[in-house]
């Protein structure tokens, strides 16, 4: 069985391979202060929970946007499970050409993410990651990693607003009934989850329009169920792409 860890600026997200096939998954707040040992007892409960035999689990791979995290579950593999987990940088085999003009600068979570989109569905392929920031990467049918957008995140979007504007409440981020809100609060929901509606095909179209030919447009993220079932331009939603990249990834540096 293989670990793998997922480590985002709001959740950590983390599962288990068995075969290649997801056998559990489970997100956790991400806590910068929390040591090696606290997670690695979080881990430990959540596992056996899910009826997981910790010895059983031979490998471990993690990618991270949180660099002082990084270490910490480093640590924390080597101590609960006695695994050296590979760490997701550019320099591994992912099944990618990566053209960034510098491509130590490109995320680990959408390294990951392209190089699941590209072997699930192949290219071209437009990836959407909406998270705690908004990503979108582009993979042309030759497997070359182009690049992409960042945008910011639905939460920072709505969060912003509350700690801006002195009148505007904390809102719970749900599809409201009409574009026209007839109170604050659903005219808050309707200008955050209906205009990012319009920057995804927006940029989706753009995207499109610069590499010449229409592109698959994959979802994913906390908040892609969101936002998908709004967006004519997405055609799949995968929730489990980050998991599943870092399963592809390790097993072809193994």
């Amino acid at each position: 069985m293989l670990l793998v860890i997922d480590i985002g600026n709001t959740h950590v997200v983390f599962g288990i391979f068995k075969n290649e096939k997801l056998v559990g998954e489970w997100r956790i707040a991400t806590h910068l202060h929390k040591t090696s040992d606290e997670y690695g007892i979080l881990f430990a409960d959540l596992l056996k929970a899910g009826k997981i035999t910790v010895s059983k689990i031979k490998g471990a791979i993690l990618s991270s946007v949180v660099p002082p995290l990084t270490p910490v579950f480093q640590e924390m593999t080597e101590r609960y499970f006695s695994l050296a987990a590979m760490v997701v940088t550019h320099t591994l085999k992912t099944g990618l050409k990566i053209q960034y003009d510098h491509p130590k600068e490109v995320g680990a979570d959408r390294i990951v993410n392209a190089a699941a989109a590209y072997r699930l569905f192949g290219g071209p392929v437009v990836i959407v990651d909406l998270g705690t920031a908004t990503t979108f990467c582009v993979v042309s049918e030759g497997g070359d990693y182009l690049g992409g957008a960042i945008a910011p995140g639905l939460t920072i979007s709505a969060e912003a607003l509350f700690a801006r504007a002195a009148k505007l409440p904390r809102i719970e981020l749900s599809k409201p009934k009409s574009v026209i809100g007839r109170d604050t609060v659903t005219s808050m929901q309707s200008g955050i989850i209906f205009g990012y509606v319009g920057l995804v095909n927006e940029i989706v179209h753009r995207i499109q329009a610069e590499i010449g030919r229409e592109a698959l447009v994959v979802a994913t993220g906390g908040l892609s169920s969101l936002i998908a079932s709004e967006c004519k331009t997405i055609s799949k939603v995968r929730p489990t792409l980050t998991l599943e990249g870092l399963m592809i990834i390790f097993k072809l540096n193994v």
